[in-house]
C-alpha cells in the first residue's frame, strides 16, 4: 500500500512540472534575442510630417539634387496654348512625283535613303515608262515604216542630184525637206521607245521620306520622295477663338527644355474643323528634333497682361487630391506644399496666379522626389 501511494505522488509531481514547462514561455539566453518589437523610426531621415510638410535633411537634399529659386511677381503676358502640327516650308521643301507610270531604276548614286542630303537638280532615280505590248508593237511598226520611207527619200535625193542640170531646184529642196522630216520623226519615235524619265530634286535639303525600291512599278503622280530643309519649317496651329489672330504678341514652341521662337505669318480666311489655322515660321538648329507631320504645342503670348509669378513647369506637382501644388522651402530642412492655380506661359515656365507669394523659395529640381516622401 505504501509503495502505491509513493508511485501516485511521484506521477503527480512529474505532471505538474510538465504543465508548468508548457505554459511558461521560454526565454532566450543573453545575446540570442531576435528583437520581436518593431524597429523605431529614424528621426534623421526624410519624413512626411502630420501637417503635410516634409522634413528633408541637408544630406538628403544634396543626394536628391534639390534646387530652389526665389520667386518674383511680375506682369506676365496672358498665354494661350494651341495644338499645332509641323509642315513643310513650300519655299524650302518639295515632292518628287513621276509624270508617267513605269518602273523605278536607281540614279547615278543609287536610290537615296531617308536622311540623306541632296542638292537641287540632282538625279535621284529614273522611271522607265511602261506600255502595253500592242502599243510597243504599233510603235515598232511605225518606226519600220518611217525608216523605209527615209530610205526611199534618200534614193530620190541622190537621183535628183544627178539630174541637177535638168531638174528644177525646188524639187530637190522638197525631197531634202521630206528626208529631214522623216529623220526627225524616226528620232522622236525611237526615243519614245527607249527613253526614261529622270526624277530630279526640286530643292536642296534632306530626304524626309522615300517610298520606292529598285524595280518597283509606280503610277503617274505617285509620291516617290519628299525633300525638306530641317532648319526651315512651318508650324500650323488651330485656334478656336478667331480673335487671337489680332492679338498675337509673340509665340514659341516647346521642345523639351528648349523654346523655339516663332514668327507669325498670318491667319487663314477659311475655317478648318471649326477652327482658324494660324501659320508660323520656325528657324534654328533646335528644329532638327522635329519631323514633318509631328504634333507640337504652340504657346501664343497675347498683348494682354496678367499679374503672376513665373516658375518652371518642373515645379508643378499633384497632391493626393489631384490639386496642383508647389513645394516651398520654409526652413533649411523643411518643405511645405502650397496649392496654387496656374496658367500657361511659354511651355518651359508656367504662371502662378494665386497661392504663392513673391519671395517664396520654390523647389525646382527634385520636386518630384520631395512629393514622393511618405
Amino acid at each position: 500500500m505504501t509503495s502505491n501511494r509513493l508511485f501516485c505522488l511521484t506521477t503527480l509531481v512529474l505532471g505538474l512540472n510538465l504543465w508548468v514547462g508548457v505554459s511558461t514561455p521560454a526565454l532566450a539566453g543573453p545575446g540570442h534575442d531576435h528583437g520581436d518589437a518593431p524597429a523605431a523610426p529614424s528621426a534623421n531621415g526624410p519624413q512626411r510630417q502630420p501637417d503635410g510638410s516634409v522634413f528633408l535633411p541637408k544630406p538628403a537634399q544634396r543626394q536628391l539634387g534639390v534646387r530652389t529659386v526665389i520667386t518674383e511677381a511680375a506682369e506676365l503676358p496672358r498665354t494661350v496654348e494651341l495644338g499645332a502640327k509641323v509642315l513643310m516650308d513650300p519655299n524650302a521643301g518639295g515632292k518628287v512625283q513621276p509624270l508617267n507610270a513605269g518602273r523605278i531604276e536607281p540614279g547615278p548614286r543609287g536610290l537615296p535613303n531617308a536622311g540623306q542630303a541632296v542638292r537641287k537638280g540632282e538625279v535621284l532615280a529614273y522611271v522607265v515608262p511602261s506600255a502595253a505590248p500592242i502599243e510597243l508593237s504599233n510603235q515598232a511598226a511605225q518606226l519600220a515604216e518611217l525608216r523605209a520611207a527615209k530610205a526611199l527619200a534618200d534614193k530620190r535625193i541622190a537621183r535628183l542630184q544627178e539630174l541637177a542640170d535638168t531638174v528644177p531646184r525646188k524639187e530637190i529642196e522638197a525631197a531634202e525637206s521630206e528626208a529631214s522630216s522623216l529623220s526627225a520623226r524616226i528620232s522622236a519615235v525611237g526615243s519614245g521607245l527607249s527613253t526614261r524619265e529622270a526624277l530630279v530634286a526640286p530643292v536642296s535639303g534632306v530626304i524626309a521620306s522615300a517610298h520606292v525600291v529598285a524595280g518597283q512599278v509606280v503610277d503617274a503622280r505617285e509620291l516617290v520622295f519628299e525633300i525638306v530643309d530641317p532648319s526651315r519649317l512651318r508650324i500650323e496651329a488651330l485656334a478656336f477663338d478667331a480673335t487671337i489672330a489680332a492679338n498675337i504678341g509673340t509665340a514659341t514652341v516647346a521642345l523639351g527644355d528648349k523654346r523655339v521662337p516663332l514668327t507669325f505669318i498670318g491667319a487663314s480666311r477659311s475655317l478648318r474643323e471649326q477652327a482658324l489655322p494660324l501659320a508660323f515660321r520656325a528657324q534654328g538648329e533646335a528644329l532638327n528634333m522635329l519631323a514633318v507631320g509631328q504634333p507640337v504645342r504652340v504657346f501664343v503670348q497675347t498683348k494682354d497682361r496678367v499679374k503672376g509669378i513665373s516658375v518652371p513647369v518642373a515645379s508643378l506637382m499633384k497632391n493626393p487630391a489631384n490639386q496642383t501644388v508647389v513645394w516651398v522651402k520654409t526652413a533649411p530642412e523643411r518643405f511645405e506644399p502650397r496649392t496654387v492655380t496656374t496658367a500657361p506661359l511659354d511651355g518651359v515656365n508656367a504662371a502662378i496666379t494665386s497661392g504663392l507669394a513673391a519671395g517664396d523659395r520654390v523647389a525646382t529640381q527634385g520636386a518630384t522626389l520631395i512629393n514622393q516622401v511618405r
